[in-house]
């Protein structure tokens, strides 16, 4: 890695555990292997940019130049301007929580959350990423990952492919993802978290490639009340409307 890389290295020491949120120099030190006088310029660098910040006897940690990048990637991103009014009609109507999310490397983050209801409280709230391979917000992305991509994340993933109901091939796995590419949504139940269900469709850029998904959780019982489809059928729609807001801004 050249020096840009090396420095950059510094803030993926709080990509990890959610409960990481400060690191000393002796953290850095034992896991980067950088030096001591290389770790001092590359942080005097980070923190000069407002990207880290650090205070006597706890380390460091996150700055307050990404809580002011945060809050314009709230109010401008394109993606959440033409999610969010879409967003607040369907929690309201079916009384659930309708979350957006956007593919990131081979997971998935939450980037916006609305919510219609005080029955149930999703954890998956903005900024927090999992696994493309459980809950629905996730496999309605997994589904249309291109090929070579998807043979990428396998080749690594293989054994959680399987464990999360996809087969012990390659083969097996797209067979799968090709059903729920035909159906145009996806639906899970307690996948993620316990007594509700889930159920998402995908979001696409102007290029029509996968770009992330727009799912609505409701509890068990006001599934069942309602037909699964139609539920459905109105997620899809939705994130239709979005894709389209994207294609045409």
């Amino acid at each position: 890695m050249n020096s840009h890389e090396k420095m950059l290295g510094l803030l993926d020491l709080f990509d990890g555990e959610e409960s990481v949120v400060t690191v000393t120099i002796d953290e850095m030190h034992e896991r980067l292997g950088y030096t001591r006088s290389t770790l001092y310029r590359y942080l005097k660098t980070l923190t000069d940019a407002g990207l880290l910040t650090s205070l006597p006897s706890v380390g460091y940690m996150l700055g307050p130049r990404i809580v002011e990048l945060d809050y314009k990637i709230r109010t401008g991103d394109v993606l959440i301007r033409a999610a969010r009014p879409v967003m607040e009609e369907l929690a309201a109507q079916f009384r659930g929580i309708a979350l957006l999310c956007r593919r990131y490397r081979f997971d998935v983050l939450c980037v916006h959350q609305e919510s219609g209801t005080d029955a149930i409280h999703s954890g998956y709230e903005r900024g927090r990423r999992r696994s493309l391979l459980h809950g629905a917000a996730s496999l309605s992305i997994l589904a249309y990952l291109p090929d070579h991509q998807l043979r990428k994340f396998h080749s690594t993933a293989a054994s959680q492919f399987a464990e999360a109901g996809f087969g012990n091939t390659l083969k097996e796995a797209k067979v799968i993802l090709r059903e729920q590419r035909q159906r145009g949504w996806v639906s899970t139940t307690g996948d993620v978290t316990p007594g509700v269900t889930g159920i998402a469709s995908p979001v696409f850029d102007g290029r029509s490639e996968i770009l992330g998904s727009l799912s609505l959780t409701l509890p068990n019982g006001q599934v069942q009340a309602r037909s699964l489809n139609d539920v459905a059928e109105r997620v899809a729609f939705c994130a239709g409307v979005i894709s389209k807001t994207i294609a045409y801004s």
